[in-house]
């Protein structure tokens, strides 16, 4: 492998790796306050992609790519809340929860994968790139968008980082994750946070979904491998810190990229599976994870 080829796959798993740790991370925070896993995250994806497209390619609006991306967030923010009233809020008190949000949002999934394919059909399309043209960063040609993808990614992750460590919002979104018997002795109204969890991992991924789409092709299942890949990252990370699903995203991005360049684009997921499983092997809180002892 040359110099440049080198580069060239390090910074394709940059790309990824930024994208992975915006999915992973909205991801994480249902799974960190809630204890749930949301099989409705990769529709999520999908959905705001194509908010963001009708918005942005309509005449009659003649809004641009910037309206539509911040009209698809707070748009795909209102629909988390909805779907956590809708699918989890009347089984919050149920002792198998997990197993009924399982099904809830895998039937909420497909209910939003089959609207997406009904409202605007399965014949691909394609986001305008935030920025056009090509700069040279030490000597490697690099695409505008993409190295706009990594800012916008890291501009995002930083700032949800200091509303989780500063606003008093986030603080108690941790201290719910962290004890919610505690919490809601202190006076903090759990359902509402657990809504703006929700609500907060949709918009993140709607952002995910709206880079991915400026760069690749969309379709109404664009959104199921960059769940599995939010998995793969989540669980490789570990969930003990916010940082951890950071870190492990660009990883998984950097050793994808490097696998699909090494063994080809079809063995690559099984190297990341056979990672991932060395890792929970070794450490199966993850690879940034704290172990717990049980008491």
């Amino acid at each position: 492998m040359t110099l440049d080829t080198f580069n060239e796959v390090l910074l394709g798993g940059v790309v990824l790796g930024s994208l992975y740790a915006l999915m992973a991370t909205g991801l994480a925070l249902v799974w960190t306050t809630l204890g749930i896993f949301n099989f409705a995250h990769g529709t999520f994806i999908a959905l705001g992609a194509y908010i963001a497209w009708q918005i942005a390619s309509s005449e009659a609006t003649g809004a641009g790519l910037l309206v539509g991306a911040l009209t698809s967030i707070v748009g795909m923010f209102v629909i988390g809340v909805m779907v956590y009233y809708l699918l989890i809020k009347p089984f919050e008190r149920s002792p198998d929860i997990v197993v009924k949000s399982v099904i809830t949002t895998l039937a909420g999934a497909t209910i939003l994968e089959n609207s997406i394919n009904l409202v605007w059909g399965p014949r691909n399309k394609q986001l305008d790139a935030f920025l056009s043209g090509d700069i040279s960063f030490f000597g490697l040609v690099v695409s505008r968008n993409e190295a706009a993808i990594v800012v916008i990614s890291l501009v995002i992750l930083a700032g949800l980082g200091l509303f989780l460590q500063r606003a008093p919002l986030g603080r108690a979104m941790r201290a719910v994750a962290q004890n919610r018997e505690a919490a809601q002795l202190m006076g903090i109204d759990v359902t509402r946070l657990y809504a703006v969890s929700f609500g907060l991992s949709a918009a993140l991924a709607a952002l995910a979904g709206i880079l991915i789409g400026s760069s690749r092709f969309m379709s109404p299942t664009m959104g199921s491998d960059p769940l599995l890949k939010s998995l793969i990252v989540v669980i490789f990370g570990g969930i003990a810190q916010f940082t951890g699903p950071i870190y492990a995203a660009f990883i998984v991005g950097i050793l994808e990229s490097s696998m699909t360049y090494l063994v080809g684009l079809y063995w690559s997921p099984t190297v990341l599976f056979c990672v991932m499983i060395a890792v929970l092997i070794v450490k199966p809180e993850g690879l940034f994870g704290r172990f717990r002892k049980s008491v």
